[in-house]
């Protein structure tokens, strides 16, 4: 029987969860909502937006315990698990209804119609994001000797968000999936949004952090 310590149980269920956020954003990434989270403002940005800073939360907790190369593959893995999603939605689309089934040909398609182009995009803005996350903030933490948790954090994930949110909106924008006009503003406020959610969650991060190093997993070296 192969044992599993709770350093590798946590590694596993961290890729799990940000492969799991991930796949699910890029699902409902075409439908895009009011949030009034403020009442004085009112984000307007894709449902998919709303739950994607979580990946980069996570991302930075598996950089900080497990390195740069164990938080990469997390990323890769997640871009596999996406393709074989797209594949399983590609096949699906193409078979033919049933005449009593719920969902018809037309209605299926005018869901999922998109979601070749939409997760195209995302996977490729995805991808560039996450791994110069995870490199930033493992130099930070290097250049800091291990201090300024929440800076790090915040910094790096600053920096990749604004590359993300700018590259995949574009990206939609460009082979109409989203309207020209409206992907400045959708930038803006999707930016504005995922930070406003980062600089919220520096509690729960910091959290976590503790928390893990609590139960007796060590952090990464950076030296």
């Amino acid at each position: 029987m192969i044992y599993m310590d709770i350093r590798e149980k946590t590694y596993v269920s961290l890729c799990a969860i940000f492969s799991v956020l991930v796949t699910t954003g890029n699902l409902i990434y075409q439908k895009f909502v009011y949030l009034p989270l403020l009442s004085f403002y009112t984000f307007e940005l894709s449902v998919g937006a709303i739950i994607y800073p979580f990946t980069f939360m996570v991302a930075d907790i598996i950089a900080e315990f497990y390195g740069v190369e164990k938080a990469k593959f997390c990323v890769r893995l997640s871009v596999i698990m996406n393709i074989m999603v797209a594949f399983i939605v590609i096949i699906a689309t193409r078979l033919e209804a049933t005449v009593w089934s719920k969902v018809s040909n037309p209605e299926f398609a005018h869901i999922f119609g998109s979601f070749n182009v939409a997760f195209i995009s995302s996977i490729i803005a995805s991808y560039a994001a996450q791994s110069l996350d995870v490199i930033l903030y493992m130099r930070i933490k290097k250049l800091s000797r291990g201090k300024f948790l929440l800076l790090r954090s915040n910094l790096s994930t600053a920096i990749s968000l604004l590359i993300d949110t700018t590259l995949v909106i574009s990206l939609l924008a460009i082979f109409d999936v989203l309207p020209k006009e409206q992907a400045l503003i959708l930038i803006v406020n999707s930016y504005m949004y995922k930070l406003f959610f980062t600089l919220c969650s520096n509690p729960l991060f910091y959290f976590l952090v503790k928390g893990a190093k609590y139960i007796g997993i060590n952090p990464a070296r950076f030296s």
